[in-house]
């Protein structure tokens, strides 16, 4: 069995059901597990958001979409190369990786037929529906059962944890510039790790919002998790929103309450979700005598 992965999460999923031996190609996006990273690459972005402001990068990736649909391409002939039984991509959003269209249009030129199997995770139970998906499509369903019972016995603990206790308002904000509310499973982490969300909905897409529509809230706790973003660049994009964020979360970031998040622990649809859970019911509640993740998941900011 050969699977070829076009989404970051997806990697990384075949990584936590020990199916890595079957993997044969990536994504252009592929940062995680380091062990992945040799392989061969299947896509790549129509533009290069190296040093590209969050502003920048909205006004790109809206010209991409208009012109042609999609803010990424598949190399085809790397795809007929590797040769996959499987290919692993998503249709939540088109914007954060390569969409499953753009993969049955690649497909449909190969002179072979890989399955194409879609996860689509908009909710935490989502997410490891996606891992069972990934572990059926190669015919090893018992690892998802094993790899799904861990992760949300970890997350039962998480709860259990912080069961009782006040939950500080939480407003967080996936993109800042234009500012958006998180959506998908976002809000229910904030949730599961003893927050109040104020802003967003589980299930639901991210939505632009004014800032406006923030003003007045002045959250307990202000949670930056841009889209994308490692920790060095989310730091750098909340410092150009340092007066809006000031001006909107006044007591958060005046009492040293406001952190920067790794998107990947936070935005991607796949394990990590669960350490980036452990990490913010770390930071919301520092007595519940939970343990913040080894790997850097959230700082103080400013």
């Amino acid at each position: 069995m050969r699977i070829a992965s076009l989404l970051s999460s997806a990697t990384e999923i075949v990584y936590a059901l020990g199916l890595q031996e079957h993997l044969v190609a990536i994504s252009h996006e592929c940062d995680w597990p380091p062990q992945a990273l040799h392989l061969p690459r299947l896509s790549r972005s129509r533009f290069d958001p190296a040093g590209l402001t969050s502003g920048e990068i909205d006004a790109e990736v809206r010209r991409c979409m208009l012109e042609f649909g999609s803010v990424y391409e598949i190399d085809v002939a790397a795809l007929r190369d590797a040769r996959p039984d499987v290919i692993l991509t998503q249709a939540v959003c088109e914007v954060c990786a390569v969409p499953t269209g753009s993969v049955n249009d690649a497909v449909a030129a190969l002179p072979f037929s890989p399955r194409v199997v879609s996860l689509d995770a908009h909710t935490v139970e989502g997410i490891f529906h996606t891992m069972q998906q990934v572990a059926d499509a190669v015919g090893q369903p018992e690892r998802g059962g094993q790899a799904v019972a861990r992760l949300r016995g970890r997350l039962r603990r998480v709860e259990e944890a912080v069961a009782g206790r006040p939950r500080p308002r939480v407003l967080a904000l996936e993109w800042l510039d234009p500012p958006f509310a998180p959506g998908h499973w976002i809000p229910e982490m904030v949730t599961m790790a003893g927050g109040d969300n104020l802003l967003g909905a589980a299930g639901a897409r991210s939505v632009q919002i004014p800032w406006e529509q923030t003003e007045g809230l002045d959250p307990d706790r202000l949670l930056l998790l841009p889209c994308g973003y490692d920790l060095q660049a989310s730091r750098a994009d909340a410092d150009r929103a340092r007066d809006a964020l000031a001006r909107i979360a006044p007591g958060a970031v005046g009492a040293g309450r406001a952190a920067i998040g790794h998107s990947a622990y936070f935005s991607r649809s796949g394990p990590r979700v669960v350490e980036g859970t452990e990490a913010l019911a770390a930071w919301l509640h520092p007595d519940a005598g939970l343990a913040a993740p080894a790997e850097p998941v959230l700082e103080s900011w400013p």
